[in-house]
């Protein structure tokens, strides 16, 4: 269980302070798939950078079972992203230099995992192996940086966006992949997303505004990839 215990977290000095979280509580199960649905400054993207270890909160805790992350320095913090978490950003965070399998074996490296090609695959991109970050589109290095992602065979799996750069067709896709994958091998997805549609496939929805959880929704009627709207 991820324990989110009285999150703050502001920007900037004085008058230029910003108030971007005031006070999130949260317990995330473990295998859940949690969206975090809010409109664009309400604070979702810095409670998922909090709750990843990517920044440190002004204030409170955050807690992998006995674990609280909020007290690790940063080489305990960057080890424990390692061997934990998995991350797929708006951005792509491609190595230019690597091609295709390249940048998701980087992923399964970390793991010793074998089978990275299969998830290549299930992305669509058997046939560009090696080609370069440079010679794809935006939405086929979105999911190589997918397939990287999944290839680490992470606990926890933050997504940041993740089918912004992707048409529909393939979005659906990918989320189904994700999907079926996380129901296999029953690791804790969460999600953030202005898409109130891809929110129906989450079994936990948090509605977040103004750095505040204003609604947490127990999802009884989990909708696959192929039944939400787009």
């Amino acid at each position: 269980m991820i324990k989110i215990k009285d999150i703050y977290k502001s920007y900037g000095e004085k008058e230029n302070k910003v108030e971007v979280l005031k006070g999130i509580n949260l317990n995330i199960e473990d295998g859940d798939f949690v969206v975090i649905l809010g409109p664009s400054g309400s604070g979702k993207s810095t409670l998922l950078n909090i709750v990843s270890g990517l920044e440190k909160p002004d204030k409170g805790t955050v807690s992998y079972d006995e674990k609280e992350i909020t007290k690790l320095n940063d080489k305990e913090l960057t080890e424990f992203r390692k061997n934990n978490i998995g991350f797929i950003f708006q951005q792509y965070y491609l190595l230019q230099n690597l091609n295709v399998e390249k940048n998701v074996r980087m992923g399964a490296d970390l793991v010793s995992n074998n089978d990275y090609k299969n998830i290549i695959k299930a992305v669509g991109l058997e046939k560009k192996l090696d080609k370069y970050p440079f010679e794809l589109s935006g939405g086929e290095q979105q999911r190589v940086s997918i397939a990287r992602a999944l290839a680490k065979k992470s606990k926890v799996l933050f997504l940041d966006e993740p089918t912004g750069a992707l048409d529909e067709k393939t979005g659906r896709s990918i989320l189904d992949y994700i999907s079926k994958l996380q129901n296999e091998e029953k690791f804790t997805i969460v999600m953030i997303t202005h898409n109130e549609n891809i929110a129906e496939m989450a079994k936990t929805i948090i509605k977040i505004n103004s750095g505040k959880i204003v609604e947490t929704i127990n999802n009884k009627e989990q909708k696959t990839a192929y039944e939400i709207g787009w």
